[in-house]
């Protein structure tokens, strides 16, 4: 049997599945059969700008990632899966609601103050694992929006992370890199003093902190672009805040608070089902690693970061073993968009490469419509059900709703809109089928869709009506790849296949006008 390297807590799997499709009745029935006839955990790691070509498993060098390459090893690793944008707000509305978040022109990179995204009684991921009788948790970056209007943070925070399904949550509210600088637990600012209240303010300065336009010479890191907002922990931000001070965070300290609480949420839950989404904040900006992990690398601070990510994901696997819950528990591994180095602070990352490259040999990356930027490194694994191998099926982040909830013996309501597809079969290794039609957005909300082979990127501006078509249909401003021949999309072939060109045009306005895939 395989086994992970140098750690004894990841030991093999069992013989490969059949490679038959079976529906989701009987894929649950089979891995219940299998296992012990509980329904499994769920371990949802979902990492922040990591490209498909930092991680070892995917052919990067320089930073070494251990843990996420045994999980790829005895796991399934899939080469052609893709986050619904190349940008962080709208991909993680898309994983949560199971819709493609290019249907509503409010999921876009959310300022720290933003109105929660989710409706009231919205179908979400979480709210259906909880009705299958699972613990819920969510622990890290959250960056979909609090409250309904202006939110008061000395106060509970609602609705957030609650009511969107979770049980528990211990959050960012928005990024590292964006104001408030606090976590908030359960919907409350943790470590507040009531006499040092907090007001935060996007537009306009608060307070007499000092902000990085002002005081420069303040800063341990120095910015390349934006973020001159307040200076928290010797880093300045985007936005404006004042108060909180004892509540703020300390960036070295981050991703050990959150692994911690990860690692909390299971020890509380794991003698029943349970749901732990953790969005790490590695390896976003401001990139600050601890002690442990600085300048450790061959790459420069921003693989040290991918480094103290995969120690992260060791944490979790380890908790897991400690209590023999291993084996019926499902943990996947991606992230929410494509790499980017140079994201407003001048920390040498641009310098320190040394010839790594994030997005492995694809084109582009975060912000961008091409695969760099929306196809990701997914990785499924359960010890003893999933075979080891590699999948080159086509896969949305958006089907973890239906996927999981397959998983889980629940049904997703009918009437409502979802893009999200079962890919079950496809995930624990019993199918190689995929998807027939991706639809994937740039940070414009332009889209693009893809079909076999094909790849359609129509460049046309966004109109302002609810299905985010053009105002004006121009085929003469898209762009066409054989990514069979051509996965680098260096070359557009549009001129070549008008027909193809038509015809993906054609499904495109189908499916913006409201079609299912």
């Amino acid at each position: 049997m395989k086994s992970f390297p140098r750690r004894s807590f990841l030991k093999g799997t069992a013989a490969a599945f059949a490679a038959a499709f079976l529906h989701n009745q009987a894929v649950t029935r089979a891995f219940a059969e299998a296992g012990s006839g509980q329904k499994p955990n769920i371990v949802l790691i979902l990492s922040d700008d990591v490209g498909y070509g930092d991680i070892g498993c995917y052919g990067a060098k320089l930073p070494h990632t251990p843990h996420i390459d045994g999980l790829a090893q005895c796991g399934r690793r899939f080469t052609d899966a893709h986050s619904d944008a190349s940008v962080c707000t709208p991909s993680r509305y898309a994983i949560l609601s199971g819709m493609y978040a290019w249907r509503r022109q409010d999921a876009q990179i959310l300022p720290g103050d933003a109105a929660l995204l989710f409706a009231d009684r919205q179908t979400t991921l979480p709210s259906l694992l909880k009705q299958a009788g699972y613990k819920t948790g969510c622990v890290g970056k959250w960056h979909l929006g609090l409250g309904r209007g202006e939110i008061d943070w000395n106060k509970e925070i609602a609705p957030g992370p609650r009511e969107v399904g979770f049980d528990y949550s211990f959050i960012l509210p928005a990024t590292a890199d964006r104001v408030p600088c606090v976590y908030i637990e359960n919907q409350r600012v943790v470590g507040l003093d009531p006499h040092d209240p907090i007001c935060v303010d996007y537009k306009k300065l608060v307070g007499d902190d000092p902000t990085g336009q002002d005081a420069p010479y303040l800063l341990k890191m120095k910015l390349s672009h934006g973020h001159d907002g307040t200076i928290v922990d010797g880093v300045s931000r985007i936005g404006f805040m004042t108060g909180g001070k004892k509540a703020r965070w300390v960036d070295e300290k981050m991703a050990a608070t959150l692994a911690g609480k990860a690692t909390a949420f299971i020890d509380e839950n794991h003698e029943h089902p349970f749901f732990l989404y953790l969005a790490t904040s590695d390896i976003h900006v401001p990139r600050m690693p601890n002690e442990q992990f600085a300048a450790r690398s061959q790459c420069g601070v921003r693989c040290d970061v991918i480094e103290q990510l995969d120690w992260t994901v060791g944490q979790v696997l380890e908790t897991l073993e400690r209590h023999k819950i291993l084996d019926n528990t499902l943990i996947l591994f991606t992230s929410d968009n494509g790499p980017v180095v140079d994201d407003g602070y001048a920390d040498g990352s641009v310098e320190a490469l040394h010839g790594h490259t994030p997005s492995g040999s694809l084109r582009g990356g975060k912000y961008d419509l091409y695969e760099g930027g929306t196809r990701i490194p997914f990785i499924a694994y359960w010890r003893n059900r999933i075979p080891a191998g590699v999948s080159s099926a086509l896969i949305s982040q958006t089907d973890l709703l239906s996927s999981l909830a397959a998983l889980a013996g629940v049904a997703v309501p009918r009437g409502s809109l979802f893009d999200s597809q079962n890919m079950l079969p496809a995930l624990t290794g019993l199918s190689e089928n995929g998807r027939e039609v991706l639809i994937e957005a740039d940070v414009f909300q332009r889209t693009a869709i893809r079909r076999g082979r094909w790849k359609l990127l129509d460049l046309n501006k966004p109109g302002a009506d609810k299905t985010g078509s053009p105002a004006h249909r121009d085929e003469a401003n898209c762009e066409l790849y054989d990514l069979l021949a051509d996965p680098g999309e260096t070359t557009n072939v549009a001129a070549q296949h008008p027909d193809v060109v038509k015809a993906l045009m054609d499904k495109l306005e189908q499916i913006r006008g409201g079609a299912s895939v």
